[in-house]
């Protein structure tokens, strides 16, 4: 489907070129607020704005829209297998380094360290396309995951965990794929 650039991008119905789904809940603007969209452009709180204003969806420039809609348009690489496989082994290997060196987990550091790694290499085989698509949700993950089981130091684990992911993830993505951006 093409990408309808001409329509106001924050209006009450939802369009191909949108970055929200249509099950995204609308924003809601408060008085004494304040909302930063992307390009530094700030909207303040409704009582400085006219009742016209008010009354009419935003609307941008047509420069503005087009480069909104090629960047909803670009589409990640797919997770490479081999990546993830040789990425999960880095990451275990210092998560569990990094962890034997705390007390807190004793007899569970095995248990902990492999509840972290299943996570993190699932998200890299499945959702992982380079820079920019390293989320945040597989650290949650592992830190709901370790309280959910009853061990211990899940916030500890998951902050080492994406701390590790975060300097080295992207880099190691780079030099598997030969891409020296």
């Amino acid at each position: 489907m093409a990408c309808s650039c001409n329509r106001s991008l924050i209006s009450s119905k939802l369009y191909p070129c949108s970055p929200f789904s249509s099950s995204s809940p609308r924003l809601a603007f408060h008085r004494n607020s304040s909302v930063l969209l992307g390009g530094g452009i700030k909207l303040h709180d409704s009582s400085t704005i006219s009742k016209k204003a008010q009354l009419s969806p935003l609307s941008f420039s047509a420069s503005f829209r087009n480069h909104i809609c090629r960047a909803a348009e670009y589409k990640f690489p797919d997770p490479i297998p081999e990546f993830a496989d040789s990425e999960t082994q880095k990451f275990r290997t210092h998560l569990l380094n990094k962890l034997a060196k705390k007390d807190m987990f004793g007899d569970s550091l095995e248990d902990v360290v492999g509840i972290c790694t299943e996570i993190f290499s699932t998200f890299l085989h499945s959702e992982y396309g380079g820079p920019g698509t390293l989320l945040v949700l597989p650290f949650i993950d592992m830190a709901d995951t370790l309280n959910e089981r009853g061990l211990p130091g899940g916030p500890q684990a998951a902050r080492a965990a994406v701390k590790w992911a975060q300097r080295h993830v992207d880099k190691d993505w780079k030099e598997w794929t030969g891409d020296s951006d």
